[in-house]
């Protein structure tokens, strides 16, 4: 955790300012978190709704983007920061944000097309976040819950980023400031659609676009939508990984997927199919 983050984070409890000392986050009530020896720090304030990234599921995530396989959607990402981000005054420049971001290889990307910033990474998993906090040096991690309120001052964040995450509208335009911009990318219908019956994975909604619009319309107005589409070349060792690093993970049932994806060609050509949004907050 850098100590030049720390301002734009408040209390998960009582929601006032924190100081960094002594190798802890402290408000002026006198709660108190303390950080991990990896890096982070953890500002769950309860239990939570939904199970975490497993150590297994971070690490297969890890190996599969450090392939390279995703690259087309960081690329997207960074050239809609390019496009939307605000230009940096005089005075705060506001931190940017990654809801749910995991490994931090998203965020790590845009990191560099915003050298004046502190960016903070949210993750309910502390595996996901050991590995963020060693992701680019300019980000912090914290282990929250994207369904709480979120532990940020109001107007923190000047870029907020949400890849494949959860997303709770109104706290989202809550920490964005008003000239800010959030990015959120989502699966399209025929995202990895080889693999869906040949492997059991979810199926994406055709009406996910329609849905996420109706959501965000209270709180957001779209500003830019870019579609990134392209096909991965992906052997035996990588098709796992992509099963095991995501939502797929929890829903193997009964084993046998080494059997089903022996039954595939290798290499297995797989559609990477997204769309990248961008949402301006609304007076």
């Amino acid at each position: 955790m850098r100590k030049d983050a720390v301002r734009y984070l408040r209390c998960p409890h009582c929601l006032d300012t924190m100081v960094m000392t002594d190798g802890a986050l402290r408000c002026n009530l006198g709660h108190t978190f303390d950080m991990a020896k990896q890096g982070y720090v953890n500002l769950l304030r309860g239990a939570v709704k939904f199970s975490a990234d497993t150590a297994d599921m971070v690490a297969a995530r890890a190996d599969f983007l450090a392939a390279g396989h995703y690259a087309p959607v960081a690329e997207a990402l960074s050239a809609l920061v390019r496009d939307t981000a605000p230009v940096p005054t005089s005075g705060d420049p506001g931190c940017v944000v990654d809801i749910g971001g995991g490994t931090g290889y998203y965020q790590a990307r845009v990191m560099s097309e915003l050298p004046q910033s502190e960016g903070i990474l949210l993750d309910i998993s502390k595996f996901a976040a050991r590995r963020a906090a060693r992701a680019h040096p300019r980000i912090s991690a914290v282990v929250a819950d994207a369904w709480d309120t979120l532990p940020f001052a109001d107007g923190a964040a000047s870029v907020v980023l949400n890849v494949f995450a959860p997303r709770n509208p109104a706290e989202l335009r809550r920490i964005l400031r008003p000239e800010g911009v959030l990015l959120v990318v989502t699966p399209q219908p025929d995202h990895l659609r080889e693999l869906v019956d040949a492997l059991g994975l979810l199926r994406v909604d055709e009406q996910k676009d329609e849905r996420l619009a109706g959501r965000f319309a209270t709180h957001f107005t779209e500003v830019a939508r870019v579609r990134s589409r392209s096909t991965m070349s992906l052997d035996h060792k990588a098709l796992p990984q992509l099963v095991g690093m995501g939502p797929n993970a929890w829903h193997q049932q009964g084993g046998g997927l080494e059997e089903r994806i022996s039954l595939l060609p290798e290499p297995c050509d797989v559609t990477l199919s997204v769309t990248l949004t961008a949402y301006r907050p609304l007076a």
